[in-house]
């Protein structure tokens, strides 16, 4: 029996002070942070949830959170989008989709204040991330940031076409494939380069042999 369809999940915008002390509790939870430093304030999340950011959980059938994202309007010189920052899943809970339900969540947040993009950051090394990023919801790696939060901290800055309801076919002749180097510094190196090119990352999947590859395709085909 797939293990989804053993416990009934909901996805919901969280509202009140009590749910926003429980997603910062479950946010430090998930990471591990100790130091109030990397805390993540509740006040915080009710002033987002109150001005078009987006304060969403996954709640069990006993009314307990188990999955929680939050983010925020961002801009650049193409528009508004919507950014999410963080999005952390409780253990134990993993591989049941809530990380999908969560960013499902985010994107009709994300509509109903008339944004039809949605950016985030993953590390390029975290290759089960690429993969639903990628492949599940379809988005794109269009931007490579270095050393983001600090040396060692590579980023890849995703952006995904929330006007889609469906990942967007790929023609695989136009693929550009990249075996993942074991090294950080080369494939730091293969990213900057490949993107440097105008290529956005479309797909990471594991091959026949037991390595992984990424492929990358022309942005204005993504």
């Amino acid at each position: 029996m797939n293990r989804i369809s053993e416990v009934s999940f909901r996805a919901v915008s969280l509202t009140t002070a009590s749910r926003f002390a429980e997603a910062s509790a479950l946010y430090r939870e998930v990471f591990g942070y100790l130091d109030p430093a990397y805390g993540l304030n509740p006040r915080l999340l009710g002033a987002l949830a109150s001005n078009g950011g987006s304060v969403v959980g996954i709640l069990d059938e006993s009314d307990r959170l188990v999955a929680f994202a939050y983010g925020f309007c961002g801009t650049d010189r193409r528009g508004f989008y919507h950014y999410s920052q963080s999005a952390v899943v409780a253990a134990g809970q993993q591989g049941r989709g809530l990380g999908r339900m969560l960013k499902h969540a985010q994107r009709e947040v994300a509509l109903s204040h008339g944004m039809s993009r949605m950016r985030w950051t993953y590390d390029p090394a975290q290759i089960r991330n690429a993969h639903f990023n990628l492949d599940v919801l379809g988005a794109r790696g269009r931007w490579f940031a270095p050393d983001m939060y600090g040396p060692g901290t590579d980023r890849v800055v995703i952006e995904w076409d929330l006007t889609r309801d469906e990942p967007a076919a790929l023609d695989e002749a136009e693929l550009t494939e990249l075996v993942v180097p074991t090294d950080p510094k080369e494939l730091r190196k293969a990213f900057e380069g490949l993107l440097g090119k105008g290529l956005v990352a479309v797909s990471c999947r594991r091959l026949p042999d037991g390595t992984d590859a990424y492929y990358f395709g022309p942005a204005d085909h993504a």
